[in-house]
């Protein structure tokens, strides 16, 4: 599925075009500041943008009674459904967002600084959303997307596929010091959603994926992101941690260095997370817990905000990471290598 870059600093009220309409696993990430005089806001995922069009979700959060609150709803041939609300809004005036809308079967997720808010159940077809319309009290700074597809068999060293994955002869960066130096697996733009799509755990978000993903990649895997990072792209890996595991790690490099290396060591009961650059490494940073589990499944998503990196391990935010290398289109190779198995990556 074809690659749609971002919107960078439009202008409010903004109407955009979302290419390829919206489907299961895919990803809508705003990141804005809710203006100090605030009333209310909204971004609206809706079918068109001439006339009056239908609404799929209006996602409005309003600051202009008692409480602070987030107002969602549908609008279906020029009527408003019954209203959903959530306190309190989770996002306050002044104050820098992340906001994330994902497409299920069955809801959108609405995910904010890292953090589960609410699910909206669908009154209308996803699949008739190609619009998303911003108004209000509101600066946005992106709007970015992500798109997922099935993924293709699952790969063997030297499989040679059609559009998907490929062996490629390339010079192997040096990293990590995790996992056996089997040749990489490299994949084109976007590698997707397996067939279990993104798993949602629900609240309070401490129990893992309630599935056990099978092996879909080779690992050490490596992975070129089109377009690079920005803020607002997103990151989701589904595996499982290897009952003898050690240690894994997740790097996100560029070309001469590692940006953010994410490296949970199951013996030390820790997750390491550096930089680096100009060849040596930065301080490491070790606080923040140990959130896997040999054996166990998981699904990490790593979101890139314009001060740091924010890590979701399982619905929850664990990590933030703030950046030591700037140059964000330069960082543009998703490597994972160590003693796990993959099922879903996603970029």
């Amino acid at each position: 599925m074809a690659f749609q870059q971002p919107f960078f600093n439009p202008r409010v009220p903004f109407t955009g075009c979302i290419q390829g309409a919206l489907h299961e696993g895919k990803t809508i990430t705003v990141t804005g500041r809710v203006l100090p005089g605030a009333q209310r806001f909204h971004v609206n995922l809706q079918c068109g943008s001439r006339g009056n069009p239908d609404i799929a979700l209006h996602f409005n959060p309003r600051y202009d009674g008692f409480l602070d609150v987030v107002i969602c709803n549908t609008m279906q041939h020029s009527k408003w459904g019954s209203e959903e609300r959530e306190y309190p809004a989770p996002m306050t005036r002044g104050a820098n967002f992340t906001l994330m809308f994902l497409v299920n079967r069955d809801s959108y997720s609405m995910i904010v600084n890292g953090a589960h808010f609410m699910e909206y159940l669908h009154r209308l077809s996803f699949s008739r959303v190609d619009t998303i319309s911003v108004d209000g009290g509101v600066e946005v700074q992106s709007i970015a997307f992500s798109n997922p597809a099935v993924t293709s068999p699952p790969p063997q060293p030297g499989y040679l596929g059609q559009t998907h994955c490929g062996q490629r002869n390339r010079n192997r960066s040096r990293q990590s010091k995790t996992g056996p130096k089997s040749p990489p697996q490299w994949c084109n733009t976007t590698q997707a959603f397996s067939a279990a799509g993104f798993i949602q755990a629900p609240p309070p978000y401490t129990a893992q994926p309630p599935y056990t993903p099978q092996p879909s990649f080779v690992v050490p895997y490596k992975n070129i992101m089109a377009g690079g990072l920005y803020p607002g792209r997103n990151i989701t890996i589904q595996g499982v941690v290897n009952h003898n595991a050690d240690k894994f790690c997740v790097n996100l490099r560029f070309n001469s260095g590692v940006a953010l290396h994410f490296n949970p060591r199951f013996n030390e009961n820790v997750v390491v997370r550096n930089s680096l650059l100009k060849e040596q490494w930065g301080p490491e940073e070790r606080t923040g817990g140990m959130p896997f589990y040999r054996g166990q499944p998981f699904t990490v998503t790593i979101m890139c905000d314009t001060q740091c990196y924010r890590v979701i391990v399982n619905g929850a935010q664990m990590f933030s990471y703030n950046h030591r290398h700037f140059l964000f289109q330069q960082i543009d190779i998703l490597e994972v290598e160590g003693d796990v198995s993959l099922s879903t990556v996603l970029v």
